[in-house]
């Protein structure tokens, strides 16, 4: 029983520690019921999350981060794009926030 209740305890710390990474984002002006693409802030906070190193979990680097698509968005493979972080990089960059899948 005990390794049973171990086990979902660790699946559940595993799949949390996992909820929020993405493999793209973008960031938006305005508010996000009406939100805009912000092109020139999407394109600033990736290049600046590719240089991000701030530990060793899965969002605190960003290696394979590089722009895809039309219209660009920040495009991480292996899943280093983590929510908050997109969205501090967009803001610092001018938008209101960001969108991630």
């Amino acid at each position: 029983m005990k390794f049973t209740s171990a086990l979902a305890m660790a699946s559940a710390l595993i799949a949390g520690v996992f909820a929020d990474v993405h493999q793209y984002g973008l960031c938006y002006y305005g508010p996000a019921s009406s939100a805009g693409y912000h092109e020139a802030a999407t394109k600033a906070a990736c290049a600046a999350y590719k240089k991000r190193n701030q530990g060793t979990q899965q969002w605190n680097t960003c290696p394979d981060c590089a722009l895809a698509g039309t219209p660009p968005a920040c495009h991480s493979p292996a899943f280093h794009i983590g929510g908050d972080e997109m969205s501090y990089y967009c803001k610092q960059a001018g938008a209101a926030g960001s969108f991630a899948n």
